[in-house]
């Protein structure tokens, strides 16, 4: 069973992540299997390359984590989480799409696949939840 009654009030909880949001992150669905966030690129998002930052791409999947975690089974915190660089993004947004591989007694498993808005694979997340 979820932990938010709508998509609304999901959004409204992780509008107090401030950092994702702040950065202009935002939920955009969520299920019990699956949750979507998204990124429009900007200036601010940018390294001194002119690509666009890991810690961005980083906390947008880690977002997508949270949210689809926290809705299994809230609170969970992150115990452990991987990321893989597969490319940069070309496109004006990034999408992180979680899914969940698993979900235990104490633990959850999902995985994040970032993608630009032309398709490009920018990125695959993995992480550990501890459900406290």
């Amino acid at each position: 069973m979820a932990n938010f009654s709508s998509i609304e009030e999901a959004q409204a909880f992780f509008r107090e992540d401030h950092f994702a949001t702040d950065n202009g992150m935002q939920l955009d669905e969520l299920s019990e299997t699956h949750s979507v966030c998204s990124l429009t690129l900007t200036d601010r998002h940018r390294n001194a390359n002119g690509g666009i930052m890991g810690g961005a791409i980083f906390t947008l999947a880690d977002l997508a984590f949270a949210s689809l975690s926290n809705n299994i089974h809230r609170p969970t915190v992150a115990q452990q989480v991987s990321i893989n660089y597969i490319g940069a993004p070309k496109g004006e947004r990034l999408i992180a799409r979680a899914t969940l591989r698993k979900s235990g007694r104490s633990s959850t498993i999902i995985n994040v696949d970032v993608t630009d808005d032309t398709g490009r694979d920018v990125a695959q997340f993995t992480g550990t939840g501890f459900k406290l």
